[in-house]
C-alpha cells in the first residue's frame, strides 16, 4: 500500500462527516471541468486564422500553440492531485482557476508566438489543478449511494468539454478574432471561481494525505513531459527519428527512476505497487483507450466536414452535437449497473470501436444523417464505460488520496487523447497521395481495432481477483 507521509502525533478524532452534495456544488464543479477540457480542443479550429494572423507563427510554433496546453496539463496532473489532497482541494481548485485565467489573459495579449505558447502552458497548469480537485471533491462530498450518479455527471461534463471546445472554437474561427476566445475565458473563469467559493464546501485534509515528494515529482513530471513530447511531435518528425526516439528513451528512463525512487522512499508521491491491482490496470487502460478513440475522431471530424463535405468552421463545430446524446443519456443507465463493471466497461469500449469502424466508411457522398448515426454509437459507448472506469481508478486508492486517484485517471485520459491524435495524424500523413477520405478510413480502422483489443483486455482485467 501507499506509504503515509510522516506527521506529528495527534489525538485521535473522528473526522466530521462531509456535507451533503448540493445541486449547486455539482453544477459548479462540472462547469469547471467543461471549461478546462474544452480548451484542449478549441484552439484546433483557430489554426487557419492563427497561421494568417500578424503573429505569423511557423509550423512548429502553431503545433506548440496547440500542444503546450496538453503537455503541461497532462504532465502535472498527478502532483497537482497530491497537492490538493495535502493542502486542500477547494484551495487547489481556486488556484487552478486563477492560473487558468492568467494564462488566457497572457494568450489574448500575445504579440508573439512565444508569448501565446507561454500563455497556453500557464492555462494548462491551471487545468492540471482544476480537474483532479473537482473529481476528488465530488468523491468526498457525494454519499456512497449517489456517487455513481455524481461521477456520471462529471464524466458527462468532461465529454461535453470536447464538444464545447469544437463549437466555441468553430464560432470564433468563423466570425471573430482568435483573441476573442481567450478574452471570453477570463470573465467566465471569474464567474466559476465565485460559484466555487460560494457553493463548494471545504473537504477535510487527511493527516495521511500523500507526500509531495519533490524528487519523485520531478522525475515523474519530467518523464511524462518527455513521453508526451515524443507522442505529440511524432507525426511531424516521424516515429523513428532521433529526436522522437530520444524523447521516448528519456521519458522511459525518468519513469523507471521514479518507480525505483518510490519503492525505496518512506513517503513517495504514490506507490507503484498500486498497479498490482488487476482492476486498476484494466480501468487505466480502458480510460486511455476510450480517449484514444474519441480524440482520433475529433482530429479527423473537423477536417472531414470542412474539406470533404464543404462545411464552414461553425457548422463543422455544431455537426458533432450527436456525440453529446449518448454522453448525456447513457451515464444515467450506466450508474444503475455500476455493480457490474465488467460488462459495462468492456461493452462501452466495444461500442466505441464499432462506431469508429462505421465512421471509417464515410466519404464525400455519405449523407450526414448516416455519419451522425455512427457518432451516436460512439457517444453511447463513451457514456456507458467512462463512469465505471473513472470510479474504478479513483476507488482503487484510499479516500485520503482521492485527488491523486483523479489525477491518475485524468492523466490516462490525456495520454490516450495525445496518442489518438498522433497515431491518426501519422496515418493521414502517410496516405496523402491517396486522398483524405482514404487516409481517414485507414486511420479510424487502425484506432478502432486498438480500441476493440483494449475492450477484450479490460473485460479480462475485470475478472476474478483484484
Amino acid at each position: 500500500m501507499l506509504s503515509p507521509a510522516r506527521t506529528p502525533t495527534r489525538p485521535a478524532t473522528t473526522p466530521a462527516a462531509p456535507p451533503p452534495l448540493r445541486r449547486s456544488t455539482l453544477l459548479a464543479l462540472c462547469a469547471c471541468v467543461l471549461v478546462a477540457q474544452g480548451m484542449v480542443a478549441a484552439v484546433n479550429l483557430l489554426v487557419p486564422q492563427l497561421t494568417s494572423s500578424p503573429l505569423q507563427p511557423s509550423a512548429s510554433e502553431v503545433l506548440w500553440t496547440v500542444d503546450a496546453y496538453v503537455i503541461v496539463f497532462a504532465g502535472l496532473l498527478i502532483p497537482a492531485g497530491a497537492l490538493g489532497d495535502r493542502y486542500g482541494r477547494k484551495g487547489a481548485l481556486l488556484c487552478g482557476l486563477g492560473l487558468f485565467a492568467a494564462g488566457a489573459t497572457l494568450s489574448a495579449l500575445a504579440a508573439s508566438p512565444a508569448v501565446l505558447i507561454a500563455g497556453r502552458g500557464v492555462s494548462g497548469a491551471g487545468a492540471a489543478l482544476i480537474m483532479p480537485a473537482t473529481l476528488s471533491i465530488l468523491m468526498r462530498v457525494a454519499p456512497p449511494e449517489h456517487r455513481s450518479r455524481a461521477l456520471a455527471s462529471w464524466t458527462l461534463a468532461a465529454g461535453l468539454g470536447g464538444l464545447a471546445g469544437n463549437v466555441g472554437g468553430g464560432l470564433v474561427g468563423q466570425y471573430l478574432s482568435w483573441h476573442a476566445l481567450f478574452w471570453a475565458v477570463v470573465p467566465l473563469t471569474a464567474l466559476l471561481a465565485l460559484a466555487v467559493a460560494r457553493a463548494t464546501p471545504r473537504t477535510d485534509k487527511a493527516a495521511q494525505a500523500p507526500a509531495l515528494d519533490p524528487v519523485g515529482t520531478l522525475l515523474l513530471t519530467g518523464g511524462l513531459f518527455a513521453l508526451l513530447f515524443g507522442i505529440i511531435e511524432s507525426p511531424l518528425y516521424g516515429w523513428m527519428s532521433a529526436r522522437i526516439l530520444a524523447a521516448f528513451a528519456t521519458g522511459a528512463a525518468l519513469v523507471a527512476l521514479f518507480a525505483g525512487h518510490a519503492l525505496r522512499s518512506r513517503a513517495p508521491l504514490f506507490d507503484p505497487r498500486v498497479f498490482a491491482s488487476r482492476r486498476l490496470r484494466a480501468a487505466t487502460l480502458g480510460t486511455a483507450a476510450s480517449f484514444f478513440g474519441l480524440f482520433s475522431l475529433f482530429y479527423v471530424n473537423s477536417q472531414y466536414l470542412q474539406y470533404v463535405k464543404g462545411y464552414g468552421a461553425a457548422r463543422a463545430g455544431l455537426a458533432i452535437v450527436p456525440l453529446t446524446v449518448g454522453m448525456a443519456l447513457v451515464p444515467r443507465l450506466a450508474a444503475r449497473w455500476s455493480g457490474r463493471p465488467r460488462p459495462v466497461a468492456g461493452g462501452g469500449l466495444l461500442l466505441i470501436g464499432l462506431g469508429l469502424l462505421g465512421a471509417s466508411t464515410a466519404g464525400a457522398s455519405t449523407p450526414y444523417a448516416v455519419y451522425a448515426c455512427w457518432l451516436l454509437v460512439i457517444s453511447a459507448g463513451t457514456g456507458l464505460c467512462m463512469p465505471v472506469l473513472t470510479l474504478s481508478v479513483v476507488g482503487s486508492l484510499p479516500a485520503r488520496q482521492a485527488g491523486l486517484g483523479s489525477g491518475l485517471s485524468t492523466s490516462a485520459r490525456e495520454v490516450g487523447a495525445a496518442l489518438g491524435v498522433a497515431v491518426t495524424g501519422t496515418t493521414l500523413a502517410s496516405h496523402t497521395s491517396a486522398g483524405f477520405t482514404d487516409g481517414m478510413a485507414t486511420a479510424l480502422r487502425v484506432v478502432a481495432l486498438v480500441v476493440v483489443a483494449a475492450a477484450a483486455l479490460v473485460t479480462a482485467g475485470y475478472g476474478k481477483g483484484r
